[in-house]
């Protein structure tokens, strides 16, 4: 069965496993794709939010006070929670996420170069399908960032 368009079929030189990668992203995933590929990523977030932030408040606190060292610390521990699979990232991102995503389990959708700020959309291009980010900074905040397409 061929691939669909913008696809291209690797062997990974760790594993042996077949992987496919998306030519027009430079994305890699292990299932077989279904669909062709697209100039763009999906991500999920969990934002942390802190008095410095361009908007400090959010669907869960009106007025945030925490410092950015302070938010750096409740996502280390977010991450270090769904590392050892105490959580999943979706849920936590409902519970926790200062973004109004949350609802969505921090479910941003596709977007292309351009549309998110540079940090977040650097961090997001640089992650494979399924992989999470170390926090990164933005004006809106510190995030963790889960690639899913």
């Amino acid at each position: 069965m061929s691939l669909p368009a913008g696809w291209v079929e690797k062997t990974s030189r760790e594993s042996g496993k077949t992987y496919f990668l998306n030519t027009m992203t430079n994305a890699s995933q292990w299932d077989r794709p279904e669909e062709p590929a697209q100039d763009g990523v999906r991500a999920s977030h969990l934002l942390v939010k802190h008095r410095d932030s361009r908007r400090p408040s959010s669907w869960r606190e009106e007025d945030i006070t925490r410092t950015k060292e302070e938010a750096l610390e409740i996502l280390k521990v977010h991450r270090a929670r769904i590392d050892s699979g105490e959580v999943k990232f979706a849920d936590l991102a409902a519970t926790e996420s200062d973004c109004s995503s949350a609802k969505r389990g921090g479910d941003l959708g596709p977007f292309a170069r351009g549309q998110m700020q540079k940090p977040f959309e650097e961090a997001t291009y640089r992650l494979r399908v399924g992989q999470l980010s170390e926090p990164v900074i933005t004006d809106s905040g510190v995030h963790i960032i889960l690639r899913t397409g």
